[in-house]
């Protein structure tokens, strides 16, 4: 079974077919949130750091970290931020950012083994972010969309996806380094968005044996009550076979429905994950 396998400096996690379900904290980013982008800009990573501790307490097993703040050094930001991070918490990170030299300071200060997020089949992205992935030995995400941009046909995002996995491979990445995104779009606006991702999901892990992940919470945007749509989606995905997913982790019916997912699709041996979670929301209601 494919693994793809991530690490701090004394923590290893493991993405995979028959493996737990891994949890990736999405927010440590500044996208949408103006005054963490103005903290990070002057150089205030206290946010930063309280949303680093507060997302591993809540369950998460990787953190995203994203310094995307525009007009700012991007490198410079994501250099401090991945330092930082690492010295609050032992868990593998992911390196999140649409600007090379961010990825690589952000792989330059990190120690362990890195998910880059992310590149797509354009050209231009696999002859810079690839090459990236084999020095530094990271494993990557692989976004379904190139130079024709997302198509709402799963067969043309499958080829992407395809497509990537083989330049990974021309470049010196083993398969397993390679997690495919089949994107997410809102449901609200294409109708189709939730049912063509399940069937991504299914077959990049039928034919491609590859690992997936999705930013799930894409699917609920303009429509209420998102985290119980998110919730849902996320447990079927997971029926489908997808095996990480960029989430927020304080959100907790949406851990809950992962949670669940993983006993209904053979994931938790002995239930132990749901049991621990019940006994820890009792002790919480209790207090």
């Amino acid at each position: 079974m494919t693994e793809t396998v991530l690490s701090s400096p004394a923590k290893e996690v493991v993405i995979g077919f028959d493996r737990p379900f891994v949890v990736i904290g999405e927010r440590i980013n500044p996208t949408g949130r103006k005054k963490l982008a103005a903290e990070i800009a002057a150089g205030n990573y206290s946010t930063v750091e309280r949303d680093a501790a507060d997302q591993v307490a809540a369950g998460a097993h990787v953190l995203d970290v994203n310094a995307g703040v525009p007009t700012a050094d991007e490198a410079k930001m994501m250099t401090e931020m991945v330092q930082r991070v690492q010295r609050l918490v032992d868990v593998p990170l992911c390196i999140d950012s649409a600007m090379v030299p961010a990825l690589e300071a952000g792989l330059a200060a990190y120690d362990g083994k890195a998910l880059i997020n992310s590149v797509t089949g354009e050209q231009e992205s696999l002859e810079s972010v690839l090459p990236l992935a084999k020095k530094y030995g990271a494993a990557v995400v692989a976004i379904c969309n190139d130079e024709s941009g997302i198509s709402e046909d799963p067969a043309v995002r499958f080829a992407v996806a395809r497509k990537i996995k083989q330049r990974a491979l021309d470049h010196g990445l083993p398969a397993a380094d390679v997690v495919v995104d089949p994107l997410v779009m809102p449901v609200g606006a294409v109708g189709n968005a939730g049912r063509s991702v399940l069937s991504l999901v299914r077959r990049v892990r039928e034919e491609l044996e590859l690992n997936t992940i999705c930013g799930a919470s894409n699917v609920s945007f303009g429509l209420p009550d998102r985290q119980g749509l998110n919730a849902a989606f996320l447990a079927m995905l997971i029926g489908a076979g997808l095996t990480s997913a960029i989430v927020n982790p304080l959100h907790a019916r949406v851990m809950t429905g992962i949670t669940g997912a993983e006993v209904l699709a053979g994931l938790d041996n002995r239930c132990k994950r749901w049991m621990k979670r019940c006994r820890a929301q009792q002790q919480t209601r209790a207090a």
